[in-house]
């Protein structure tokens, strides 16, 4: 092993505790926001709308900080201030109203979208010595032990007392650790652009491609008819399906699957490329089948589930857009990526909410008919693979 993989290696753990705080942060707080709004007095219909709005902000706004940071090169500037805005969870202790606790959650994930693009392109660069496939799986798993860790202090504080401020409020010290780990990185690698060789960035057109636009649009159509957490737990608390302890532990869980997964099948996607995506509208399919019944054991499996696929979204989805995406476009092509993934994944959720207060059944079948559209789009990705 060269000193430059060594190196490599040693960035993309760093990156991966650097993440594994914030996912302490704020995954602890989505596997309950859904649940603290309920409790503050919003309907299943708004819970949907923050829910998507959330996430829709977080992906949206990634179009122009993906641009602006190829443009400036400021890749670390913005994964600062988008790892800053973190603090509106533990400003979520400080809220009795529910539209000001929507609010807060909105910033966290925008705060999301200024930092993502910037993080993925400077963690894309570092993985091309060891795989991109790999280097993202692992950035995952080690990202995953908070996100993992976050639901569990809920979990504990719930087991004794159900409060949602005090939870909120220990997320100060995740927070504070954070920030010193980044500062600690950026010190530690300035340039991570010089990781990618010019022979790792050849054969890469300076525009995007038609295969990253229908990649683009595949996935849009699998997230649209991936059942959105918060909807889920706000179905298992409607109808006390699992006690309150019991979803941000099942969060937890979801998380733990992700992580033993995420190194799996970055391996695979390495070794197999893009057609290891197939599993994502199969197993999408699936989940709200699972997930929407009023039997804690299907829903548990759905869960697990639900794990799985977000262990591919966060490791192939990610890892595919560097290599299809030469360097000069890679901040603009995850902005573009993440802003179609956000919008959908915002109808998405919203929809879901509006069809859970009409019949669940609904949902099913919302889900089935955008992943069979999901796997059209598959197909067609295929066959542009094979004509290259």
């Amino acid at each position: 092993m060269t000193d430059i993989t060594k190196r490599a290696y040693q960035f993309i753990i760093l990156f991966g505790v650097i993440s594994l705080l914030g996912d302490i942060i704020y995954e602890g707080a989505r596997s309950v926001n859904a649940q603290y709004l309920k409790e503050l007095g919003a309907s299943a219909l708004w819970v949907g709308v923050v829910a998507g709005l959330g996430e829709f902000i977080g992906y949206a706004i990634r179009l122009v900080s993906g641009y602006v940071s190829d443009r400036t090169k400021a890749y670390w500037l913005f994964t600062f201030i988008g790892y800053g805005l973190l603090i509106s969870v533990p400003l979520l202790a400080l809220t009795g109203i529910w539209q000001v606790a929507a609010i807060l959650m909105v910033a966290e994930r925008l705060g999301k979208a200024l930092r993502s693009p910037a993080k993925d392109t400077i963690l894309s660069q570092v993985t091309t010595q060891v795989g991109r496939g790999l280097g993202f799986g692992l950035h995952e798993a080690v990202d995953q032990i908070g996100a993992i860790a976050g639901p569990l202090i809920f979990t504990v504080i719930f087991a004794y007392i159900v409060d949602y401020n005090l939870g909120y409020t220990i997320m100060w010290i995740p927070f504070v650790l954070l920030i010193g780990v980044l500062i600690i990185a950026r010190y530690l690698v300035p340039h991570p652009e010089k990781f990618e060789t010019s022979k790792t960035a050849s054969n890469l057109p300076d525009k995007l491609t038609t295969t990253f636009w229908v990649y683009t649009a595949f996935s849009a159509f699998a997230i649209i008819g991936f059942a959105s957490f918060p909807v889920v737990a706000y179905h298992l608390k409607a109808n006390a399906i699992v006690s309150d302890a019991a979803i941000p532990l099942l969060y937890a869980v979801a998380m733990g699957v992700d992580a033993v997964c995420a190194i799996v099948i970055g391996k695979l996607y390495d070794k197999n490329g893009l057609q290891v995506l197939i599993v994502i509208p199969v197993l999408s399919a699936i989940v709200p089948v699972l997930a929407f019944t009023f039997n804690w054991i299907a829903v548990v499996i759905g869960i697990i589930l639900w794990g799985v696929v977000m262990a591919i979204h966060e490791t192939i989805m990610r890892a595919a857009i560097a290599d299809l995406t030469s360097l000069k476009k890679r901040g603009t092509g995850y902005g573009i990526f993440n802003t179609a993934y956000g919008v959908f994944m915002f109808f998405g959720a919203s929809i879901m909410g509006w069809l859970y207060e009409m019949n669940i059944a609904y949902i099913m079948v919302f889900a089935v008919v955008s992943e069979v559209i999901a796997l059209v789009l598959f197909i067609y990705i295929m066959r542009l693979q094979k004509q290259q």
